[in-house]
């Protein structure tokens, strides 16, 4: 059988998955990764703080649900390459693996670079090359589909197949600067508008620079998105339970992170209120109790009451926002005054600005439209040859282990059917 040329594009986690899977299901495939950095798997490396959650301990149900933008689309993918697969992978090579909180995924050792190490190791022993500082200019085709690959310096590569795997445009300094858009889009493929995914929040309102660096180890926050063009329809709800830190320009955290990718789709066409609770865990009937009844001492200061149930440098804040002076006693606040601080507690309201820069998100929501996408081989259905892998895919996540997931998921089937 005549010897196929496999070249994948990006040696990110989809990439290089994705030349290991070309290289161990067809023993007649050349396979060449091209890396435009010195250094493969340059973001893999900061995931999950620098421990690398490399997937979560769900079903296929979950992992789709959990994916925010065209969930659907990869569960085909998952019936062939799911996270009980990717496990398995790590572990035959060695790498052991723990489950923490959420069904979250790590290395045993809490290193990222033990997760890279496996990967290059693996196309190391199955003779894949890795081709550093190559940067792709343009991919070019014939009437049969890909023909070859031109770098920016004119090196020429002829190619059977051409794995894209450049990743967005999240983390521009470990490459990932969108040049994968720019190539697909020369060759007719339609690329949905970039947006930032899993990102902080910018908020309106001026006083939240008085609560910066408070952070809540829970909060309920609930989001009410109108659509400005559609006035009469019933607004969205999104929802979500997690940590919370508030910054001078807005709030962040995981559960902020996580509603980020929800309005990204919304927060320039919607009128949208942010109510978070702030105290999920003490109800507005024990508030009412502390504050109205006056259960705890009546010579306390509304300060030291707060206190017992917030953060002391949040009480401070917050006091300061609602104008009320933190030395009053319980005995002397008003009904008025309980209310107001109670309202708050349970309901702060916020409006969003906008969503902090794609340099700031974690991942990038958007990309090569679905649609021109063959959901079960990740090929386009516009050229012959080229195939699709992870960031780039108009696919994207919650946070939890489940974009590197897609990422290894999508780069198995895209280098299986290459």
């Amino acid at each position: 059988m005549k010897e196929r040329t496999i070249v994948v594009v990006g040696a990110g986690p989809a990439g290089l998955m994705a030349a290991i899977s070309a290289s161990q299901n067809n023993n007649n495939n050349r396979v060449i990764v091209l890396e435009k950095n010195s250094e493969a798997g340059k973001k893999l490396l900061l995931t999950g703080g620098g421990r690398c959650n490399v997937t979560n301990n769900c079903n296929v149900d979950q992992l789709i649900k959990n994916t925010v933008t065209n969930g659907k689309f990869l569960f085909s993918c998952f019936n062939i390459f799911n996270n009980d697969d990717l496990m398995k992978f790590f572990e035959n090579y060695g790498l052991k693996l723990k489950i923490e909180e959420g069904g979250k995924v790590f290395p045993t050792s809490d290193k990222a670079r033990d997760v890279l190490y496996i990967l290059l190791e693996t196309l190391e022993s199955n003779g894949v090359k890795i081709w550093y500082d190559s940067e792709v200019e343009k991919i070019n085709i014939n009437e049969n589909g890909i023909s070859e690959i031109t770098l920016r310096n004119k090196n020429i590569i002829k190619a059977d197949s051409v794995i894209i795997a450049t990743g967005g445009m999240s983390y521009p300094k470990t490459g990932s600067t969108g040049d994968g858009y720019r190539i697909v889009k020369e060759l007719g493929h339609a690329v949905v508008d970039i947006k930032p995914g899993l990102v902080p929040i910018e908020i309106k309102e001026g006083w939240i620079k008085s609560l910066m660096g408070i952070s809540l180890e829970s909060t309920n926050i609930v989001c009410n998105v109108k659509d400005i063009e559609k006035p009469n329809k019933k607004p969205k709800t999104i929802k979500w339970t997690g940590p919370l830190i508030f910054t001078h320009y807005g709030i962040s955290g995981p559960a902020v992170l996580n509603i980020s990718s929800y309005l990204n789709k919304h927060i320039n066409n919607s009128i949208i209120d942010i109510i978070i609770d702030i105290v999920p865990n003490v109800s507005e009937q024990e508030l009412e109790n502390i504050l109205v009844s006056k259960e705890f001492e009546k010579n306390e200061t509304i300060f030291k009451t707060l206190s017992k149930i917030l953060p002391k440098n949040l009480v401070t804040a917050l006091l300061d926002v609602l104008e009320l002076n933190k030395d009053k006693k319980l005995s002397d606040i008003s009904k008025e005054e309980s209310n107001k601080i109670i309202t708050n507690l349970k309901t702060l309201k916020l409006t969003p600005k906008d969503l902090r820069s794609i340099s700031e998100a974690i991942i990038t929501s958007g990309g090569i439209s679905t649609k021109e996408i063959d959901p079960k081989t990740m090929a386009s259905k516009l050229v012959e040859g080229l195939y699709f892998a992870g960031e780039i895919i108009d696919v994207d996540a919650i946070t939890g282990g489940y974009n590197l997931q897609i990422a290894f998921t999508t780069g198995y089937v895209a280098g299986l059917n290459a």
